[in-house]
């Protein structure tokens, strides 16, 4: 399933691009995000796009970048636009971090794309990229499910643990809930998710 969202989003990598440029509702969280982040600090953003306008907001704060997408399309968006920073054409099932490499990582409108049992592992791993006081941010469904949403008129899988699943998986790996709302009204209607490593 994710290789087929790759393809949708390779399609119509500058349709969506462009809506992303056009939309920020996540601002308040990566505001929440950063507060803990020291300045100049390693953030991982898993399934980045074409960089905007999230990994856009953190360069202007002085942040360092890794993004990993498997669209190529909007890999390359991302690289002429932070040319400096580091991008990764590869599938976050299988890309391989050093342990403790980084100060904030975020799978935001990504993770949820995976099956459930594979957000588990995913959500593990995380737990270990992340330097001890790190946090992550990401996004699920409100309960566990499956849900089809779209992309220029295609199918777009989601699927989601319940929130006690989630929570179980964090204290298996390392990480404490910091702040979680269920369909945040003032982000769109997205079920947010801010953990970190303890």
């Amino acid at each position: 399933m994710p290789d087929r969202i790759a393809d949708l989003y390779q399609r119509h990598a500058h349709a969506f691009d462009a809506a992303r440029r056009r939309s920020f509702p996540e601002r308040q969280w990566l505001e929440r995000f950063i507060r803990t982040i020291p300045k100049g600090g390693e953030i991982l953003d898993l399934g980045c796009g074409g960089g905007e306008p999230i990994d856009r907001f953190l360069v202007d704060r002085g942040y360092r970048l890794t993004g990993i997408d498997l669209a190529p399309s909007m890999i390359s968006l991302a690289r002429t636009r932070f040319f400096r920073h580091k991008w990764i054409e590869a599938d976050m099932r299988k890309f391989g971090a050093e342990s403790s490499a980084y100060d904030g990582i975020i799978a935001w409108s990504s993770l949820f794309h995976l099956e459930a049992d594979m957000q588990e592992k995913l959500i593990q791993r995380i737990g270990v990229w992340l330097k001890r006081g790190g946090v992550a941010l990401f996004n699920s469904g409100p309960d566990r499910g499956i849900s089809i949403g779209e992309i220029a008129g295609e199918e777009l899988f989601h699927a989601s643990l319940s929130p006690g699943e989630y929570r179980a998986v964090f204290a298996r790996s390392g990480l404490a809930e910091i702040a979680h709302k269920i369909e945040d009204p003032d982000c769109g209607g997205m079920t947010v998710w801010l953990v970190g490593r303890v």
